[in-house]
């Protein structure tokens, strides 16, 4: 996609979605935290959360994505991802193919090719997980839970999307094609 992530050159929602995983330190030691993004909107489509990086972390991921979305083989919808090696598993291409999604891998070492993902990363750390810390996995896991499902999807306001969540930029541009 020529790092073309930016809302105005996505005309859609389900064309281009981004993959990563990040680490959040507990007391208990490393939760593993993997989302999807749709990158029209921002929207975190898909996440799972481990206390482990194998692939069944990312698969997990995947799995919530394409159960909301339900793209369907031919949507042509592309999955970007780096090349950790859960993402270049045979078990996570085959999951890809089976899902009808097309595979997209940026450069190696090349941070700028997933950087809707990166920069939602920024944001979690930003305003959630550097102001505590965390002694528990589970108070992590429900405090991701919140960030993501009643914060950053449905309130948290985007410069990138003139200023509103990623679920009232896809209701409106839903509603401009109900209307078109």
């Amino acid at each position: 996609m020529n790092r073309a992530f930016a809302p105005a050159t996505i005309a859609r929602p389900n064309r281009l979605w981004a993959a990563d995983i990040t680490y959040v330190r507990t007391w208990e030691g490393w939760l593993y935290l993997a989302v999807i993004l749709d990158c029209f909107s921002r929207r975190v489509i898909g996440w799972a959360m481990a206390d482990h990086l194998r692939t069944e972390l990312v698969l997990d991921a995947l799995g919530m994505a394409v159960w909301q979305r339900k793209p369907g083989a031919g949507a042509g919808v592309v999955h970007h991802s780096d090349h950790g090696c859960q993402y270049t598993s045979l078990a996570f291409g085959r999951e890809l193919q089976d899902s009808g999604l097309l595979p997209s891998m940026g450069s190696v070492g090349d941070a700028y090719d997933n950087a809707v993902a990166e920069s939602f990363f920024a944001t979690l750390k930003c305003e959630l997980l550097y102001r505590r810390s965390w002694p528990r996995r589970e108070e992590a896991r429900r405090a991701i839970f919140d960030f993501i499902e009643a914060w950053y999807n449905p309130r948290r306001r985007h410069s990138t999307l003139g200023y509103v969540s990623p679920a009232t930029y896809e209701r409106q541009h839903y509603r401009e094609q109900a209307v078109a």
